[in-house]
Formats: C-alpha cells, sequence, structure tokens
C-alpha cells in the first residue's frame, strides 16, 4: 500500500514540476481560441465553440466574483503552505464556471499556490483521482508543500451541482443536452458561491 501512495505522489510532483500559474493558463487560453484552437489533442468545431465560450466565462467571472466576508476570512487566516493543482482543460464548462473562484480564494493567501496542468498530458495523473471511474474534470489536489502529502481533493462540480447531476442520473440514466445547459443557468445564478463554500471548507 505505500509502495502506491510513493507512486501517486511521484506523479503529483511530476504534475508541480509542469504546472503553469492561472494566469498563465488564461493567457494560454486566450490565445489558443484566438487562432481556432482548444487545448488537448482532439481538435473539433464544438471543443472550440465551448473554449470560446469559456474564455469568455472566465474573464466575466475573474471580475465579478465575489466572496463573502466570511470565506475572506477562511482564506487570509489559512496557516498551511499548500499547492491547488488542478488538472483541466479548456473545453470544460464546469472548469470555466469553478476556476476564477479557486483564483480569487488563492489570491487571498501567500501559502495556497494555485497551479494548472492539462488533463490529456497528464493521463497517468489523472487516472489516479478518476471520479466514479470517469476522467472528470476539473480535479483539484492539494499538496502540502513541506511534505509533498496530499492532504484533500475536490471536483469535478461544487456540491449542489454534484447532486443535481446524480439525482438527474438517477432518473433520467444519462446527462442531456437540456440538463447541462440548465446547469450552466445554476452555475450563473450562484455566482460561484456555492463554489467557494466548498473550497474553504478544503482550508478549515
Amino acid at each position: 500500500m505505500q509502495e502506491v501512495k510513493t507512486d501517486i505522489k511521484k506523479l503529483v510532483e511530476k504534475g508541480l514540476d509542469r504546472a503553469i500559474s492561472y494566469d498563465d493558463y488564461r493567457t494560454m487560453v486566450s490565445d489558443l481560441v484566438e487562432k481556432g484552437l482548444s487545448t488537448g489533442p482532439e481538435q473539433t468545431e464544438a471543443l472550440l465553440n465551448y473554449s470560446t465560450l469559456n474564455d469568455r466565462r472566465m474573464k466575466r467571472l475573474g471580475k465579478t466574483v465575489k466572496l463573502s466576508p466570511e470565506i475572506e476570512n477562511v482564506a487570509t487566516d489559512f496557516a498551511g503552505d499548500i499547492t491547488w493543482l488542478v488538472l483541466t482543460e479548456s473545453w470544460c464548462g464546469d472548469a470555466a464556471q469553478t476556476m476564477p473562484v479557486m483564483d480569487k480564494i488563492a489570491k487571498l493567501n501567500d501559502g495556497i499556490d494555485f497551479k494548472v496542468i492539462l488533463r490529456d498530458e497528464n493521463l497517468e495523473l489523472m487516472d489516479e483521482f478518476l471520479t466514479n471511474g470517469n476522467r472528470s474534470i476539473p480535479k483539484l489536489i492539494a499538496v502540502d508543500n513541506a511534505t509533498g502529502e496530499i492532504t484533500n481533493t475536490w471536483g469535478p462540480r461544487p456540491s449542489t451541482a454534484t447532486k443535481m447531476v446524480q439525482d438527474y442520473k438517477e432518473a433520467h440514466g444519462a446527462l442531456t443536452p437540456e440538463f447541462k445547459q440548465n446547469l450552466q443557468v445554476w452555475y450563473n445564478k450562484d455566482k460561484g458561491q456555492d463554489t467557494a463554500k466548498d473550497l474553504a471548507a478544503l482550508l478549515r
């Protein structure tokens, strides 16, 4: 069992070496979209459309997300030294709705370093953090910078959205395009608050 943990630790270390800052990720996505590209090996019109939409979303949310005083206090009072290593791709709608919130919280405390890596370039690491057997993103891995230990994981969705997805799947078997659209409407109304609460819980 210890050997498996060591292997995961090595994969995380490799991921951290490759990781870029969220600001650099935002620049990369914007530059790709401008060239008519998305991240990842597969390039389709649909993925480009999602990436274009997500680029706008992240830009907007970066300006509009507001954290409650309680969440701000939790973030500023956090006394640890961690990295939030997030696996993602530019076409992922859940990532575009949640990563700007991660950024807002991380920027409140020097002890939280927010780093990004692409899922499809790091599948070996991704496969250690599956959700119900799927390579669901975004996936946040919280790493203690002093020990390299994984202290927490989060993703791919905030608690309320996760329950909405589970309930819909139980009732209908699979997610429909209509449901996915409704989920984005929920995200827009929630304005990042559910995500912020979840992330604050990782810091308590």
